[in-house]
């Protein structure tokens, strides 16, 4: 049989000719585009001679085998949602003569609903970047254009986000992974410089730093006198956020946060990671910021603690026995917070609200996220049809997205129902008057 052109999108056949394993992988890529189903790279077998030489490859839907079961499973609070169906669909070549690859088995048939023409461009298979969308990518980002208005852009120049062979997140992987992100000497050289010369002139300035095995600074943590001044006289609340983010190599932000005597947002320290893994924040918490005092020095859980009476107890009793111990270990039976977010617990503990209707929501964060895309896009210059329309269509993506995610996605069978019915009936107008007095007296109990 004559060789596959790349062009034909006719299906599979025994004894199709491939010049290369990478032509073979890029066909059933095309024809899973046009079909709807994402590929992957199954076995592979070697040549004993050099060991580089593939002899034999499968290729399979995305969805085959399915997920092996873990001891540990127990222990997961919320397992991932289950990608894998088992579906036999596949297409397995061999090694013939001149280096050429021939089909030697293919299965048409698959056992789940394929995708549609709207959202094959999301399938992971067909999000591939080459080299000139990286190029293209770094010029954005050097021009402090971000992510998403970077692949908006793209989208426009190609025709449509559809025509693009990767999407936002993609482009935010990248941009976390590329070389820029470790400090250049240079640059470690003058933040060195700077925290010497801010120590020299007043000894209560402090500073910390973490090494990688390469010696590159990966985690910085600093904070000024008037910053452990302010953490020692209105420290008994501290936020911590990395939504500050991010400097042009793409570092999350980090400031410890809180209230003055007059209601004023104040800084109590600040840190600049390589990134938001358990490492990082685990060398921040106990190495970091040892200038905040009492209940948080010396390698103390009391933020674990805390947030276990807060999110972890299912059972009321649970919940109390935790509470007391918390007040006991730490010595704050006294502390007038304590005593007044005690007060309000069926509002903020889980243990209380569990036959509470919330959807889910228990902060502000939907309507800041909300926000913060809608500023990217809306100006004062706009008249009010084109707000309305851009407000529409600035979240069109996202959804398609999430439907996709859900129509092949089904939850763990071990995962309980998040979302619960109220045990007794009310009306919209009573719920939503309810999270919002929730939502007032989370916000201050926020860490």
């Amino acid at each position: 049989m004559e060789n596959v052109c790349m062009n034909d999108m006719s299906e599979p056949e025994f004894g199709m000719l491939f010049n290369s394993e990478q032509d073979a992988y890029d066909y059933y890529n095309s024809y899973g585009r046009a079909m709807g189903f994402s590929i992957r790279r199954h076995f592979v077998n070697k040549s004993k001679k050099d060991n580089t030489t593939i002899t034999s490859r499968g290729f399979v839907c995305s969805k085959a085998s399915c997920r092996l079961s873990d001891k540990r499973d127990i222990n997961i609070v919320n397992p991932r949602a289950e990608t894998r169906t088992n579906c036999e669909a596949r297409m397995n070549i061999y090694l013939v003569d001149e280096g050429k690859y021939k089909c030697r088995d293919f299965v048409r048939e698959h056992n789940q609903e394929l995708h549609t023409t709207s959202t094959v461009h999301m399938m992971r298979s067909q999000r591939n970047m080459l080299d000139i969308h990286r190029y293209e990518i770094d010029l954005a980002d050097d021009s402090g254009i971000r992510p998403r208005s970077t692949v908006e852009l793209m989208g426009r120049h190609a025709g449509g986000i559809e025509n693009l062979s990767y999407m936002t997140q993609d482009v935010r992987n990248y941009l976390r992974t590329k070389r820029q992100r470790a400090l250049t000497y240079g640059e470690a050289g003058s933040l060195m410089k700077y925290f010497v010369i801010q120590t020299r002139n007043n000894p209560s300035f402090t500073y910390s730093f973490q090494l990688d095995s390469e010696e590159q600074i990966i985690n910085i943590f600093w904070a000024d006198p008037k910053m452990i001044i302010d953490y020692t006289q209105f420290g008994d609340v501290v936020n911590f956020d990395t939504t500050f983010r991010t400097n042009k190599e793409c570092r999350p932000f980090g400031l410890f946060a809180g209230f003055n005597h007059h209601r004023g947002c104040t800084v109590f320290g600040a840190a600049l990671l390589y990134d938001e893994t358990v490492e990082s924040f685990k060398w921040l918490f106990e190495n970091g910021i040892t200038h905040l005092g009492h209940m948080m020095k010396d390698g103390s859980h009391f933020l674990t603690n805390l947030k276990k009476c807060i999110y972890e107890y299912d059972v009321e009793d649970e919940f109390e026995i935790a509470w007391y111990n918390l007040l006991d270990e730490y010595d704050v039976k006294n502390n007038e917070w304590f005593q007044r977010i005690y007060g309000p617990k069926s509002q903020w503990a889980k243990c209380y609200m569990k036959n509470t209707f919330t959807i889910g929501i228990r902060s502000t964060q939907l309507s800041e996220s909300l926000n913060s895309d809608l500023k990217d896009y809306l100006k004062s210059t706009l008249d009010v049809v084109l707000v309305c329309s851009v407000s529409v269509t600035t979240h069109s993506l996202s959804p398609s997205y999430m439907d996709m995610e859900t129509l092949h996605r089904h939850p763990h069978e071990n995962q309980s129902n998040a979302l619960e019915a109220p045990s007794h009936g009310s009306d919209v107008e009573e719920a939503i008057q309810e999270t919002e007095q929730i939502e007032s007296s989370s916000s201050d109990v926020s860490l």
